[in-house]
């Protein structure tokens, strides 16, 4: 049986030439690049400058809604303007209404930082997918997501949502079209077209998912809290002057 068309994975915080080599020795077709607390224009300058015929750069905001304490991450595709963390969820489902964006749902019920259950269901109407696979969850992980996916009938997702270059590849969707470049991508998330979610197995699939899972415990510190709010002006707080103040009424920071 030939493999779908297009392998996305649909989630990585990492992008070098480690990485795109990476992405093709696994036989990824498209990557959607998503780093944390990272503006818009600076993401779409690095996937256009690592996209080439056999591997499409894909840019994606995942936007971190609600306060450092009670965030709730929703990763948004398509987007046309810059949109900043640290804004009410409302805010954001807004703006991305607007826009037009994909709206997809990355490790639900995992931790504090994720979407619950009932959250999903309130808002499914406005949902365009759900990672049911993610290489760095444990397997209940994964499975409780492919079950909110089966019983709210929404797409699911898979990918390596890598922070370290190894993880790249682990997992990824696979539709079953030619999908040529990041519009075409973003168009098949936001339609909901036919797609496989997929993943590698065996020990080095384990190993490479345990890693990633222990680098949590860094990106969720207060440390890297700290760090966020130095000076007020960091890239993507809605107080940064990049947004001229369009964010001021759904800030959860004043």
């Amino acid at each position: 049986m030939s493999r779908p068309r297009t392998r996305v994975d649909t989630h990585v915080k990492v992008l070098d030439e480690r990485v795109v080599a990476r992405a093709k020795d696994r036989g990824i077709d498209a990557l959607v690049y998503a780093p944390h607390f990272t503006r818009l224009p600076t993401i779409r300058d690095r996937a256009t400058r690592y996209s080439d015929d056999d591997l499409t750069i894909v840019p994606g905001r995942e936007v971190f809604t609600g306060d450092w304490g009670n965030r709730r991450h929703l990763l948004a595709l398509g987007l046309s303007e810059p949109v900043p963390d640290y804004i009410t969820f409302e805010g954001a489902m807004a703006e991305f209404d607007r826009q037009d964006a994909a709206v997809l749902v990355p490790h639900p019920e995992f931790a504090t930082v994720s979407l619950t259950r009932p959250e999903i269901t309130a808002h499914a109407a406005r949902i365009d997918a759900i990672e049911t696979y993610d290489a760095k969850l444990l397997p209940h992980q994964n499975a409780r997501a492919q079950r909110i996916a089966d019983e709210l009938d929404l797409p699911g997702f898979g990918s390596s949502y890598a922070h370290l270059p190894s993880t790249v590849g682990e997992a990824w969707t696979a539709f079953e079209e030619d999908l040529p470049d990041a519009d075409a991508v973003v168009d098949a998330f936001r339609e909901g077209r036919p797609r496989t979610v997929v993943h590698r197995s065996g020990i080095g699939h384990r190993i490479r998912g345990l890693v990633e899972f222990a680098h949590i415990a860094y990106e969720n510190t207060w440390v890297k809290a700290d760090r966020l709010f130095l000076s007020g002006d960091e890239p993507t707080l809605p107080s940064n002057v990049a947004y001229e103040g369009r964010f001021d009424d759904v800030s959860v920071y004043r």
